[in-house]
């Protein structure tokens, strides 16, 4: 389940955040550290990585270790909330167990979602995800070769007019 945390993840800061020069790629790659850090540490299990309690360090982190550097930490701050776009796409706050660890004590329960998920809903977010790209791909001009390439290089995605219609 790649797609549907990446460009959800992104759309929702687009949409949500409307800041051309925030870096969009840290926030899908942001958005796929919850699953990757369980996924190699935990082997498959729910880790400190899915909990809002993990996140907010990890956001601590990257404020702490960018003081005095603010272009960095603008730039950086696109994973953390990468993170946390990918807590709220999982489901995480309906786990309460998980959501709120370690006040709930410190036991983890259970594999990942994605992996404790029926194949048929994975593929169902997936398509919702790719649907969603296509969208995307329109709405932030990326059919424009310059706005690709800035993208590509910048991580810059920029919400652009659409025609409403033809006018008489």
């Amino acid at each position: 389940m790649l797609i549907w945390f990446v460009v959800m993840s992104v759309a929702g800061v687009v949409f949500v955040f409307r800041d051309p020069r925030l870096d969009h790629r840290l926030v899908a790659v942001g958005s796929l550290l919850p699953n990757a850090v369980d996924l190699v540490l935990r082997q498959g299990r729910v880790g400190p990585a899915h909990t809002l309690a993990g996140v907010v360090t990890f956001l601590a982190a990257v404020m702490a270790i960018t003081v005095g550097r603010r272009p960095l930490r603008k730039r950086l701050l696109a994973l953390p909330i990468g993170a946390l776009c990918a807590l709220a796409l999982d489901g995480v706050w309906t786990r309460t167990k998980v959501f709120a660890w370690p006040v709930t004590g410190w036991a983890l329960p259970g594999r990942l979602f994605v992996l404790g998920r029926p194949w048929l809903v994975n593929v169902g977010l997936e398509l919702a995800g790719v649907a969603m790209a296509v969208f995307l791909y329109q709405r932030c001009g990326l059919t424009q070769p310059g706005r690709r390439r800035a993208f590509l290089h910048t991580g810059a995605l920029e919400l652009v007019s659409l025609p409403i219609g033809r006018r008489r």
